[in-house]
């Protein structure tokens, strides 16, 4: 992407590539935890009370649908905003615009339900948007599960043109 403030930001804010797409940094991990008899959910190991992190992504790229165990807050720092895609477990659909509240009637701030899936993008071209992600519990790559387009269009058939379009094969 030529846009000069992406290689700046990768730079000054050390980020490298995230499997989903874009870039990251982790920014925090709490130093306490939670031991596995005291999580809901299909945890295995600990987890970290929170973790944080710096999530870029350009319109050359997107964020592929993936799902955690937990809930992730994102919030908006700068950049064009960015359409969220969220499938629920039962299959709803919804979009939701992070940016500034100022433009489009964005939301600075989201909350993505833990177990669903979702995808991200740029909304404008040529552009690109830094957010913070927040996950509580801390996350973990074990809770990580990016998604098969196959699979995930044969479960929501309804969505298949969406998954098809920000999955990778």
């Amino acid at each position: 992407m030529n846009h000069p403030q992406v290689a700046q930001l990768v730079q000054q804010l050390n980020l490298q590539p995230h499997p989903e797409g874009g870039f990251f940094r982790e920014t925090y991990r709490s130093v306490g935890s939670i031991d596995v008899p005291c999580l809901d959910g299909p945890y295995q190991s600990a987890r970290n009370y929170a973790t944080c992190i710096y999530f870029l992504l350009t319109s050359e790229n997107f964020s592929a649908f993936h799902r955690i165990h937990q809930d992730e807050v994102w919030h908006f720092y700068e950049g064009a905003p960015l359409l969220l895609h969220v499938i629920t477990p039962s299959g709803v659909y919804s979009k939701h615009l992070i940016g500034s509240p100022l433009l489009d009637e964005a939301t600075p701030q989201f909350v993505v339900p833990g177990g669903s899936w979702f995808a991200a993008e740029v909304r404008d071209s040529n552009q690109y948007t830094l957010l913070g992600c927040t996950v509580s519990p801390g996350f973990s790559f074990e809770d990580f599960e990016l998604a098969q387009r196959s699979t995930l269009s044969k479960q929501f058939p309804k969505h298949s043109t969406l998954i098809e379009r920000l999955t990778r094969s």
